[in-house]
């Protein structure tokens, strides 16, 4: 079988390849010893560059630590599918090693019954606290959380807080080792200190007194999108989780919120392009699953679209006895989807950034009518010239009545782009309170929506200047 497309993409990997089948097959005790100072991220580009059936010769090969560091950093399909080629017991020694909300998201990712299998191999420690975290939903903060942290009790100085921490340190890595929690004697959250305030903080001094008891933390339930923000809002490395009487659960580290953000991003740009998201990467992805992903919406727009044909043959006759109106349709349905695709962008992202909230939509609309209006006088402008200017100098007659021709296009622009830009606008708004992703507002479909009242308005002036002379 040969190696995946996305091998091209990663030189290292394809150099370092045909190496490491050749050690596969004749000295694999060695691959260890001889890719021990590689970063795990950097292994596991090799394993996905290796034909499927080696990668699971190459992970055997590797220190059972090892093998789950670079199992974090593998594709998930690709993780997934080693997994369940693993017996039970293998697997376990595997996934045993790995952080514990990395091992609940791979068991997640695996059938009920594999995923029973080996839970069953773990310890029951191991086991009680990854089926404890495979409770939350995976798109929360509870589902991003690890419990790997470090907790001390408020009462203890720096001294004794600081062997605690030496302690912890010694049995493992933690992912939060740089934040050290401070709890009353019922584990409840009392306060925060980075591990550089408590190094340089006195000696004999108490915790209590020392760490920052105004703590931002969140409930577990909380959705993966409000984590990232509030992350991003008081620039976090990590992002404590609490129950409902305080009790520390787990945190949330930055690695895992920057995962979430590129998540996020990646599907919101997928829908904005008027497609469903896609749950693989691109290159990943069938024929069907991508004509499936992108079927739907077309055929939507296309539907749209026989709206906007719809509105034209209202006006058969004023297109048939003015030609030269037609010229311009082009130019006023894309100004109009223009500024309503722009609108529609700018408030997805300020949605996305907590700065615009669905009660803000009046603030919005009285933002965007002078800007739309600004918009639309500099481009009317911009037609109203041009078509003079093009009549003046011979390059296209427009007959007798170019002044009206070129003041009617000004003005439809004025009120097509205006409207595309409130429509624009309104629109995230409109599918964040019937329940939707405001994502789906995607370009396309702003475009296609702005075109129906594009004609209309434009033909509405027309026949309004028109008449009598070339109407």
């Amino acid at each position: 079988m040969s190696p995946p497309q996305n091998e091209m993409n990663r030189p290292l990997a394809a150099l370092l390849v045909p190496d490491l089948l050749e050690l596969l097959e004749e000295a694999p005790e060695s691959i260890g010893p001889q890719t021990e100072e590689m970063h795990p991220a950097d292994l596991a580009d090799v394993a996905e560059a290796l034909p499927e059936a080696q990668v699971r010769a190459f992970l055997a090969a590797l220190p059972k630590e090892r093998a789950a560091e670079v199992l974090e950093y593998l594709d998930e399909e690709l993780r997934t599918q080693v997994l369940e080629e693993l017996s039970a017991r293998e697997a376990a020694s595997i996934v045993a090693e790995m952080d514990p909300d990395e091992r609940a998201d791979a068991l997640d990712d695996l059938d009920e019954e594999t995923a029973d299998e080996i839970l069953s191999e773990l310890t029951p420690d191991d086991k009680a606290e990854t089926e404890r975290l495979l409770q939350y939903d995976p798109y929360t903060a509870g589902g991003l959380m690890t419990t790997e942290f470090v907790s001390v009790d408020e009462t203890l100085t720096v001294e004794e807080a600081l062997r605690a921490v030496r302690a912890v340190a010694r049995v493992g890595r933690r992912e939060a080792m740089y934040t050290i929690y401070t709890t009353d004697a019922n584990g409840r959250l009392r306060g925060v200190l980075s591990l550089r305030e408590l190094l340089a903080s006195p000696e004999g001094a108490r915790l209590s007194e020392l760490a920052w008891t105004d703590v931002v933390s969140v409930p577990p339930e909380m959705l993966q999108e409000e984590v990232s923000q509030i992350t991003s809002n008081y620039d976090l490395v990590a992002l404590p989780v609490v129950d409902r009487d305080k009790h520390l659960l787990g945190v949330v580290t930055v690695d895992d919120v920057i995962d979430v953000i590129q998540e996020e991003q990646t599907e919101d740009a997928q829908k904005f392009g008027g497609m469903e998201a896609l749950e693989d990467p691109y290159m990943q992805i069938g024929l069907w699953q991508n004509v499936r992903k992108r079927g739907g919406w077309l055929a939507v727009l296309a539907v749209s679209e026989m709206l906007t044909a719809s509105v034209m043959a209202r006006y058969e006759g004023e297109i048939g006895r003015v030609l030269l109106l037609s010229q311009f349709i082009p130019l006023v349905m894309s100004s109009g989807g223009n500024s309503g695709s722009q609108a529609t962008s700018l408030i997805i992202r300020a949605m996305a950034l907590g700065e615009v909230r669905i009660g803000d939509w009046w603030r919005v609309v009285l933002r965007e009518i002078p800007a739309g209006l600004i918009l639309g006088i500099l481009l009317g402008s911009l037609a109203f010239v041009r078509i003079l200017i093009w009549h003046a100098l011979g390059m296209y007659d427009y007959g007798p009545h170019s002044f009206m021709i070129a003041l009617t296009v000004g003005l439809a622009l004025v009120g097509i782009v205006t409207i595309g830009s409130i429509t624009g606008s309104m629109l995230p708004f409109l599918l964040k309170r019937l329940g939707f992703d405001p994502a789906s507002a995607s370009a396309p479909f702003v475009a296609t929506l702005v075109d129906v009242s594009g004609i209309s308005i434009y033909f509405g002036i027309a026949y309004l200047l028109l008449r009598g002379t070339l109407l």
